[in-house]
């Protein structure tokens, strides 16, 4: 199946949209379910869709859909838009998150690569700019297994009008096949805020069952994920749409 075609990622994206547009607060930057990105960017025409849900043990709850697709602009370019639905505190909101990544500096075993993402927030409800946001992830490759994700940046909330710096650091560990990765992560943002929470360290652990190259699913358990100071449970699938010429899914390099 392809979606790399103008009309046909249109039409996977309205359709994304369809389904997810209802309602939630504020999208998390990193636009993935796992906090640390990596530095690493697909070909060019290679497209999936990142889709997770979230309960916590105060209530709170995340429904999350993040299509992506990389385009050539003389240097690859990961477009994509995380749309959000969420309960927080027994109220409903919806956002949308546009974001874009590309790498600087490749990745290779032993040496670090560096990418560079940022883009925006919006209130689909209210149609306002709620936040913008950038930062730099670099990825370490210390073995054909292991991987160490570390990323820093800065993040604008517009309607708290605080600015905060933001961090996070995660290890993948994955089985030969790429069948199994397994990922802890601490991540977080430093500044000003009114719950003490906002500002404290968040974590999470997660294992990724990859049966097929196109389709993977994720289990992850969390501590504070969005800074309410709760535990969190997330469930979450990933489809892609690679380029039928393209080099096989698991010789690549890119998020796995």
């Amino acid at each position: 199946m392809q979606a790399t075609t103008p009309r046909g990622m249109a039409l996977l994206l309205l359709a994304v949209a369809v389904f997810a547009c209802g309602m939630a607060p504020r999208a998390q930057a990193a636009g993935t379910a796992y906090a640390a990105d990596t530095a690493d960017v697909n070909e060019p025409g290679n497209c999936k869709i990142e889709s997770w849900f979230s309960w916590a043990s105060n209530q709170d709850f995340l429904a999350v859909s993040n299509p992506s697709c990389v385009v050539d602009l003389s240097h690859p370019v990961e477009f994509s838009a995380q749309i959000q639905r969420a309960r927080t505190n027994d109220e409903w909101g919806a956002s949308i998150a546009p974001k874009f990544k590309t790498n600087l500096l490749p990745t290779a075993i032993g040496r670090f690569g560096v990418a560079m993402a940022g883009g925006a927030m919006f209130d689909m409800v209210s149609a306002e700019n709620t936040g913008l946001f950038f930062y730099v992830p670099a990825t370490l490759r210390m073995s054909n297994v292991v991987r160490v994700n570390l990323n820093a940046g800065w993040l604008w909330d517009r309607i708290a009008d605080q600015h905060y710096f933001t961090y996070a650091a995660g290890v993948d560990y994955r089985t030969a096949d790429n069948v199994w990765t397994l990922t802890a992560e601490i991540f977080g943002q430093l500044g000003t805020a009114d719950t003490a929470s906002v500002t404290q360290p968040r974590l999470q652990a997660g294992l990724r069952w990859r049966p097929v190259d196109q389709i993977s699913m994720d289990v992850i358990l969390g501590r504070n994920i969005t800074g309410e100071n709760a535990n969190w449970i997330t469930l979450g699938t990933t489809i892609r749409f690679p380029v039928p010429e393209g080099r096989p899914a698991r010789e690549r390099t890119g998020h796995l």
